[in-house]
């Protein structure tokens, strides 16, 4: 049975809304965001990036001249809905009002104020499994503006630190054509010691003692990662079209940020034309396992078997 209830404040975050099964808990703030700043197990760790003083506001005259005075974004941690492709200051709605909710059957739906600016009205939905370590995670963004945009639905979540990614490489035999996509920012070291490049498997180390940031994305078909944390593995599902489908960053459906206080888990939708009252939506399912073995991230064989067993 899933059980849904507004908490009195978490954190620095003030109020939220706790969605659980009795087997795990989403928290998602209410005050500012939406941001699912909380998922794990009932009694264990929290796979959500949530120490707010982490992520210093930005603001700049830039800003304020786009969203108004006395406004600045943060980052704030948890999982959030974005546009992409990224734009300064257009995608970096501050997101510092409260948000109305829904309770549904078996979760809620969160709707901010509407996004009058940029022409964008996003809403958040969680359906928990009743009897499961599971969630599907809804999200859809609506063109409230007079003309027609193009962007895709971004999906960021910002996870704890301490973690290892493992993303699997497209399989798919393409003879003498290239079989996937990678693209890499600027500022990313492709010899980092924090990266394993194997023939099947990407993983990437979140470390609190790093001094620059990396960031990759890919087009993963198979649509699925893993988050290993400890002795627990948060891992997503989404749906692509690879190689039919267009998407941002230069066919990405897939990205990685890290640094030295998190690591983002995210996903996209297709880059598509939206007319005005049109909307995309794209979803990802979460699902929390137990590491069922020992595991060597710099190892293929390892990860492979790691990832047979869940």
């Amino acid at each position: 049975m899933v059980n849904v209830k507004e908490i009195e404040n978490f954190k620095e975050y003030g109020r939220c809304v706790s969605i659980s099964n009795g087997i795990v808990e989403a928290l998602v703030t209410v005050d500012l965001g939406p941001r699912i700043i909380s998922f794990g197990y009932i009694g264990s760790q929290n796979f959500m990036s949530s120490d707010r003083y982490d992520y210093a506001p930005m603001t700049d005259d830039t800003f304020t001249e786009f969203w108004g005075e006395n406004r600045a974004w943060e980052n704030f941690g948890g999982h959030r809905i974005w546009l992409s492709p990224e734009s300064y200051p257009e995608t970096y709605l501050p997101d510092d009002r409260k948000v109305d909710y829904e309770i549904t059957e078996n979760g809620a739906k969160f709707i901010p104020l509407p996004d009058t600016q940029v022409g964008a009205q996003k809403t958040l939905e969680i359906e928990m499994s009743p009897d499961s370590a599971e969630i599907n995670v809804k999200m859809n963004v609506k063109n409230i503006s007079s003309a027609d945009k193009e962007f895709a639905v971004w999906a960021l979540s910002v996870c704890a630190k301490g973690g290892t990614l493992i993303i699997p490489m497209n399989t798919n035999d393409t003879g003498l054509l290239p079989n996937r996509k990678i693209s890499v920012w600027p500022y990313t070291d492709m010899s980092s010691d924090r990266l394993y490049w194997g023939k099947k498997y990407i993983t990437i180390k979140q470390d609190v003692n790093a001094t620059e940031p990396i960031k990759i994305g890919l087009d993963l078909n198979c649509g699925t990662a893993y988050y290993v944390l400890g002795d627990e593995i948060l891992y997503k599902n989404y749906k692509t079209n690879h190689p039919d489908g267009v998407y941002p960053d230069g066919g990405c459906s897939f990205e990685t940020y890290t640094n030295d206080v998190m690591l983002e888990f995210e996903t996209l939708s297709e880059l598509k034309n939206v007319a005005p009252g049109e909307s995309i939506e794209h979803c990802e399912k979460w699902t929390l396992c137990k590491k069922p073995c020992d595991v060597d991230f710099k190892n293929d064989a390892s990860v492979e078997n790691l990832i047979s067993k869940i």
